[in-house]
């Protein structure tokens, strides 16, 4: 039985790269036919700097001929000769994530945007360490569904050109910016003290510092840091 093709053998096939790995620009209008899988829904997941693609080539793509965010063609511009981070996950750590509930929306489904994706906590994705199947541990990984894991990323990504974590008190209720550290990424504290890193923790963390506020401070003080704003 021949093995179904690849959509990174179908956008070479399309693209034709040459000997140095670059390619003419392909418009994602030719994504029709014998290419239509490679049509790009959120984010273009073959084209992607985790891609298989992208661990070969360095690829390029362009928003700006139509409007809005969406990508317009992608071309290929030579050979990546960077190190890559291998996202494989060993078997045993997905079989014990695969049957758990979102760690953040507390769901395990059968619809798309509900099934669970096993997560790298940390979203920069630059310990080498997670990168190697041998060495990775259940702790470095934790279940989302995959509408949790889809916004987790994009909030990462703008942590990693902004070196400026995300802020917890975003959702109504949660006590604390951070579990540890505070709103600026260190190589020191990586993603650890994050709520995207670890929301488990997070809560864990925050009823321990409330149980200890709650020690020296009145019901009153616990209320205000927790609903300040039903009061406005």
């Amino acid at each position: 039985m021949k093995n179904k093709t690849t959509k990174m053998e179908l956008f070479l096939e399309l693209a034709q790269p040459d000997e140095k790995g670059v390619s003419r620009w392909v418009e994602v209008s030719e994504f029709i036919g014998k290419f239509k899988e490679l049509q790009l829904g959120n984010g273009g997941s073959w084209c992607r700097t985790s891609s298989s693609l992208a661990k070969k080539y360095v690829i390029e793509t362009d928003k700006n001929i139509t409007k809005g965010n969406s990508i317009d063609r992608v071309r290929l511009i030579g050979f990546n000769t960077e190190k890559s981070f291998n996202q494989s996950i060993r078997k045993d750590i997905k079989d014990f994530y695969k049957t758990k509930n979102c760690v953040m929306l507390g769901i395990n489904g059968n619809s798309e945007n509900t099934k669970i994706e096993i997560d790298h906590k940390d979203g920069r994705k630059n310990d080498w360490r997670i990168s190697d199947i041998k060495t990775q541990k259940i702790e470095d990984f934790q279940p989302l569904c995959k509408a949790a894991n889809d916004a987790k990323r994009q909030i990462c990504k703008k942590c990693k050109e902004t070196n400026k974590r995300w802020n917890a008190k975003n959702i109504l209720g949660n006590p604390y910016p951070f579990y540890q550290g505070n709103e600026n990424y260190t190589k020191e504290l990586g993603c650890v003290g994050c709520y995207q890193y670890d929301p488990v923790e997070y809560r864990k963390t925050s009823v321990k510092k409330i149980c200890d506020e709650a020690t020296k401070n009145t019901c009153k003080f616990i209320f205000d840091k927790l609903y300040a704003e039903d009061e406005e």
